[in-house]
């Protein structure tokens, strides 16, 4: 037992005066007469000594009441610390204000729930002290401490939110912050610990004492749509797009009868109904069709109650009019090209020299072929780089007669193995690379019947394994026909014999040709984003149309802002960090001309809602930090003071004051000498 202010125990010097005024008091005789004198002695001895006990249990009782009235002025606490502490400190406090703290624990939210306790831990210390609030948000002002009655405002205005981190995160700003204060430090988490975030360690650092308080809800079942995307690298226009659709049954019973509906253009189509088995998922596919260019926006959606922010998925794709494509020829166009890319419905080439080329359309085409060109130019060769690496799709055709280091200074930029020699020679490709892209879903059951394309001259090539080329098609020997490489975003394609049909007869094996002519035209080496995730996509990327650093993007939606903006060669990255609050779709837009739409969901990090329970956070934590049960979070701000400071024995010691006092009036006035 220790006291908080022993100084009063000098007052226990006044225990002398009830014991002299006993002394000097109780000591006087008062005559009595008899008139039998018979009887004086017998009776004097029995008055004396009932007197004398009467008079020291009225002694016993005024000695501790005047004891226990000292005791209660020092303020003994019991406390298992050697010494109480008086210093100042700095509570910091983690409130998860993610959407799983809706569920519901009996019928209170659990973020209400939460709310309060943390005002019950600030509550439990004193003005003096500093608080700091932080949460999924990482709002700057919570970065702060504040005093007690400041911190219990900011507590109030704290609401749910789609931003979710893992605790480690959260657990490290707590520190962080903790570090710069010069006070005794206490840190609480105040959280219903999911599983999928709760991933923090706890070091030995003695500087601070961390505090769980784990709530718990009631369990809800929950089926969640995780993601969705397109089967294609691009979409197409008047064509079935394949639509991936994921979802998945966070639970331990089957899900049944789950309706899928996907909303497009104010319309909603039934998807069908679907059933997913225990903690497990299912993917679906279903053919979107679009019938006019330009941004299309388009919401999945599913029946689960009561867990609903995951229960939509919005998608935002653009579809062009036009695939274009740019040949860029030693001299005339390559007819066998135009009659290719003309029975390509959506397809439009245009021709160019190589005289006058103009590189400012480099940007507009989705395929850019050189077609047998004798020397590339220098700005040539950096133009083309520039565009390969921004995400555009590269096939070369050698000409017969080249300039070997013009051709090799273009390789080996992008990163491609360059050209050895050349050999005369009939070749057969023996060997279709139907795992890739380009091939892959064309052949599928017949591919014995295909007829290999071959050439009577062709270049050979270095082989470095470094430069992690792709074969598409190989002669029979083994050597490279067609190659692939990639270069930042984009593709570049490699032609082993010219396109001319003196040397190779590819432009006559259309079952080989067009495909791999369309495939070339729509591949991606990096899909198109049609939907970003709020708290987790910070950075978006767009063209950079205008090279001006004076042009400002606006995002608008629910709400208008202006990203952190910063250019990265031909692209722009938007940094929209926190500023997107709401699910939905955005409109990107640059001095009020749309560039491109945008479409946020919420994180489905917490769609999975299995908690650490008291017990096994006690198994992991339970070593190096505080786990307050539930009994103790029922009287928040009694355990913590108690923790703090002991358990104040004051109150006692008043009331046995009085009990001592009414003792006395009892002897005084009915033990009747």
């Amino acid at each position: 037992m220790q006291f908080l202010y022993p100084g009063f125990l000098w007052a226990l010097l006044l225990l002398a005066i009830p014991i002299i005024i006993h002394l000097f008091y109780f000591r006087r005789f008062k005559k009595v007469y008899f008139t039998n004198v018979r009887f004086l002695k017998e009776v004097k001895q029995e008055t004396s000594n009932r007197s004398r006990i009467k008079n020291l249990l009225v002694l016993l009782s005024r000695l501790l009441a005047l004891a226990a009235l000292v005791f209660a002025f020092a303020q003994p606490i019991l406390t298992d610390k050697e010494q109480i502490d008086n210093a100042p400190k700095a509570v910091s406090i983690f409130l998860d204000n993610s959407f799983s703290m809706e569920a519901l624990s009996s019928e209170v939210p659990l973020f209400d729930v939460a709310k309060d306790k943390v005002r019950d831990i600030v509550n439990a210390y004193r003005d003096s002290d500093q608080f700091q609030i932080v949460t999924h948000d990482f709002e700057g002002r919570h970065q702060r401490f504040y005093s007690k009655e400041n911190i219990l405002s900011l507590i109030d205005e704290v609401q749910v939110s789609p931003a979710v981190n893992v605790l480690s995160v959260a657990v490290d700003r707590l520190k962080q912050s903790l570090s710069k204060e010069d006070a005794d430090k206490e840190l609480y988490i105040v959280s219903d610990f999911q599983q999928n975030i709760t991933d923090f360690e706890i070091d030995q650092d003695s500087s601070y004492q961390i505090h769980l308080i784990p709530l718990q809800a009631v369990q809800e079942k929950n089926v969640s749509i995780d993601s969705v995307w397109l089967a294609a690298p691009v979409p197409m226009l008047n064509q079935e797009n394949p639509l991936v659709i994921k979802l998945s049954n966070y639970s331990d019973s089957e899900a049944e009868d789950v309706q899928l509906s996907l909303e497009y253009q104010g319309q909603v189509r039934p998807l069908g109904t679907k059933q997913i088995r225990p903690n497990s998922s299912v993917t679906d596919t279903v053919n979107f069709s679009i019938l006019q260019p330009g941004w299309h926006e388009a919401d999945i959606t599913i029946t689960d109650y009561p867990i609903a922010f995951d229960n939509r998925y919005k998608i935002a794709l653009k579809v062009s009019e036009k695939v274009k494509i740019l040949s860029i020829n030693e001299s005339g166009a390559n007819k066998y090209l135009k009659a290719a890319f003309t029975g390509l419905k959506f397809f439009e080439i245009e021709n160019q020299t190589a005289s006058r080329i103009n590189y400012s359309d480099f940007v507009e085409q989705d395929l850019i072929i050189l077609n047998e060109i004798a020397n590339l130019s220098s700005g040539l060769s950096s133009s083309i780089k520039d565009y390969v690496s921004a995400g555009g799709n590269l096939l070369i055709f050698p000409a017969k007669s080249i300039s070997k280091e013009s051709y090799n200074s273009l390789l080996s930029s992008l990163g491609a193995n360059t050209i050895i020699s050349s050999e005369s020679g009939a070749k057969q490709v023996g060997t279709i690379n139907t795992e890739e892209f380009i091939f892959k879903d064309v052949y599928v059951g017949r591919q014995r019947n295909i007829k290999y394309p071959a050439s009577t001259f062709n270049y050979t090539f270095s082989n470095f394994q470094s430069r992690k080329g792709e074969d598409l098609l190989k002669y029979r020997d083994g050597s490279s026909f067609l190659s692939k490489y990639r270069l930042g975003n984009g593709n570049a394609y490699i032609s082993a014999a010219p396109l001319n049909d003196q040397s190779n007869d590819l432009v006559r094996n259309a079952e080989v040709f067009i495909p791999m002519l369309y495939k070339m035209g729509i591949s991606k080496a990096k899909k198109e984003n049609i939907a970003y995730t709020i708290g987790k996509d910070y950075l978006i990327e767009t063209d950079n149309v205008i090279r001006d650093d004076e042009i400002i993007y606006t995002i608008k939606g629910k709400d208008e802002f202006i990203p952190a903006q910063f250019n990265v060669g031909s692209k722009i990255m938007l940094d929209v960090k926190d500023q997107v609050r709401e699910a939905g779709f955005y409109q990107l837009s640059l001095d009020d001309q749309e560039i491109s739409r945008l479409a946020f969901n919420y994180n489905r990090l917490e769609s999975d809602l299995k908690y650490f329970s008291p017990e096994v956070l006690a198994e992991k934590y339970g070593n190096d930090s505080d786990i307050i049960s539930d009994a103790d979070a029922n009287n928040l701000s009694e355990y913590i003071s108690q923790s703090e400071s002991g358990i104040p024995l004051w109150k006692w010691f008043i009331i046995a004051v009085l009990v001592f006092l009414g003792l006395e009036t009892l002897l005084l006035r009915f033990w009747k000498t």
